[in-house]
């Protein structure tokens, strides 16, 4: 099995930052993507930012130069520092990761459990 923990969200006023960090573990072969994805209430889960083991990056058109993805692939850890945040920023936010599992052939999505994320003054 493969586990993803998720930290760092929380309540944050317009133009404030937060750090998020999500954590693998489990029976891991290989990752081969890390992301984030933001779900906010009536909207549809939407790719924030994106990196690989190498370190290519992608990243939402909403979020470009206010967010920076980054990993740690020692730990099968990836963040996401997010500055400047606005109130459409508020969603909960999902750490999701592609990973060839041990003696599996394949490569599954998994998700964590989400982490709420409010700008709010």
């Amino acid at each position: 099995q493969v586990q993803l923990v998720e930290s760092g969200g929380g309540l944050v006023q317009p133009g404030g930052s937060l750090r998020l960090s999500c954590a693998a573990s489990g029976s891991i072969f290989s990752i081969y993507a890390m992301g984030w994805y933001r779900q906010a209430p009536g909207n549809q889960r939407e790719l924030v930012a994106r990196i690989t083991p190498g370190g290519t990056t992608n990243y939402a058109d909403s979020v470009k130069g206010r967010f920076t993805i980054s990993n740690d692939n020692a730990k099968n850890t990836v963040y996401l520092q997010m500055n400047s945040l606005k109130p459409e920023d508020t969603a909960v936010y999902y750490c999701n990761a592609q990973i060839r599992r041990l003696l599996i052939t394949y490569v599954d999505d998994y998700w964590g459990q989400g982490t709420q994320v409010t700008v709010s003054s």
